[in-house]
């Protein structure tokens, strides 16, 4: 008996169809090789891929979408053919058509893609590691050796600053557990980074932002003076615990007076728990009498503490404290600065976990300033090692949005492991454009 087979071409494709990709699991993007194409973004894919043609199954596929294609001639498995029989040794398994050169092409393109991917990562993860590094050592070593510490501090903020304030656009990166734990977190990191960022879509004076830089790194001075039982407290804090941490910032004023600090960085200090709205501490200043540097820290600080905060079970995700911030708080900020760190994170930070308009899962890890909201996700793609999944850029495909942003309880226990969201939400940034990343994707979108 003969078995029929129904091919389409790759312009016929449409919605609705049931479809079959006849690839290896490495060649293809797709966490299945058969499903029923849901979005035009399915069909860009499919298009991609360089296949002249598909099988589909008649019989699970949508009736509107049947009556709008015309089946190629139907093949069947006893039809004679001058086509070369592949031998038991070759790639291809049974079925599967040779190899084409655009697919090769293709396939070579996504591999370059992989290696520059995993390349840049691993450069951005270094650097991370060593401010990170750079900076505790600092703090350990502050009281003992103040003038040499603050003089680290700031080689680590030069650094960060020399690279943000000339290139042309900004990546930033959510960084991975798995480079060295929850240890690598660093609050202090974090708000200089974030800080420093917005000094760039500030427009900042350039003899500021090395101020900002210190300043953000040394804002919780004064928590050196406060018992680690309050400062490291899971649970919530008593009134007479809460009173007590309240006054690391006048402390820490009074340390970086001992040790020299500039004025603006003592601003920092002493002023990043005010509120725009009068609602702050210590002093309950408001406005234009805090310091433009301080906004700027006292917001990215809140912004850290709601994704950082000592318990991590109590932890929001990004797109939460984000949602927030605007939402709930925005009258403590000032409304420009707040503005700009939506702009720079996007509506989806990374980090964030969400589900894409074509149904599949992700993880946000990274933003370009170019582009903020079509930020790179990470796929759930349970055919691939997680180490090889692959990271769509939003901005290349237009027709695939963000649907809607997930708390990490609510995925499936399967794309959970994949996925792993991180227990400290850490971040860095890099200011490369990756060329055999953009060349070949828009070779293949054209």
């Amino acid at each position: 008996m003969e078995d029929a087979v129904s091919y389409i071409t790759a312009d016929q494709l449409t919605v609705g169809l049931f479809v079959f990709v006849d690839l290896p699991w490495f060649r293809h993007p797709f966490a299945f090789d058969r499903f029923k194409i849901k979005t035009d973004g399915q069909i860009a894919q499919l298009r991609e891929l360089g296949v002249a043609r598909f099988r589909f199954d008649p019989a699970r596929s949508d009736e509107a979408a049947l009556s709008s294609v015309s089946p190629t001639p139907t093949a069947t498995t006893t039809a004679t053919t001058t086509a070369p029989v592949p031998s038991p040794d070759t790639e291809a398994e049974v079925g599967e058509p040779p190899e084409t050169e655009a697919e090769a092409e293709a396939r070579q393109r996504r591999r370059a893609r992989h290696a520059a991917r995993r390349m840049r990562m691993a450069r951005v993860e270094q650097a991370f590691l060593n401010s990170g590094r750079a900076i505790r050592d600092a703090q350990r070593n502050l009281l003992a050796r103040p003038a040499q510490s603050v003089a680290a501090l700031h080689e680590v903020v030069s650094q960060i600053t020399r690279s943000l304030l000339t290139a042309q656009e900004v990546t930033l990166h959510a960084m991975n557990d798995r480079i060295g734990g929850e240890e690598t977190y660093c609050h202090e990191l974090n708000t200089a980074v974030l800080s420093l960022m917005l000094a760039r879509q500030l427009e900042m004076p350039e003899d500021q932002v090395p101020m900002l830089g210190l300043g953000a790194m040394l804002h919780d001075l004064g928590l050196t003076e406060i018992p680690d039982r309050v400062v490291k407290k899971r649970e919530p804090l008593t009134r007479a615990e809460a009173d007590l941490r309240k006054l690391h910032c006048e402390y820490g004023v009074k340390r970086g007076h001992q040790i020299g600090l500039p004025p603006a960085v003592l601003a920092i200090i002493g002023q990043h728990h005010e509120a725009w709205d009068g609602s702050g501490f210590p002093k309950g200043i408001s406005a234009d009498r805090i310091h433009p540097l301080a906004r700027v820290v006292a917001l990215v600080n809140e912004y850290d503490n709601l994704c950082n905060p000592p318990d991590v079970m109590r932890a929001m995700t990004p797109y939460e404290a984000l949602s927030m911030l605007f939402t709930q708080r925005r009258n403590r900020f000032e409304g420009r600065v707040l503005q700009l760190l939506v702009r720079q994170l996007g509506v989806y930070p990374p980090g964030t976990l969400v589900s894409l308009s074509d149904d599949r899962l992700g993880m946000v890890v990274s933003v370009n300033s170019r582009a903020p909201l079509r930020p790179s996700v990470m796929l759930y793609q349970p055919d691939l090692p997680k180490d090889e999944a692959g990271v769509l850029n939003l901005s290349l495909v237009p027709e695939i949005n963000i649907a809607k942003a997930i708390r990490p309880g609510d995925l499936p226990p399967e794309a959970f492991d994949y996925l792993s969201p991180r227990n400290r939400i850490a971040y860095f940034f890099d200011t490369e454009v990756d060329a055999v990343q953009d060349e070949a994707s828009m070779q293949e979108c054209a």
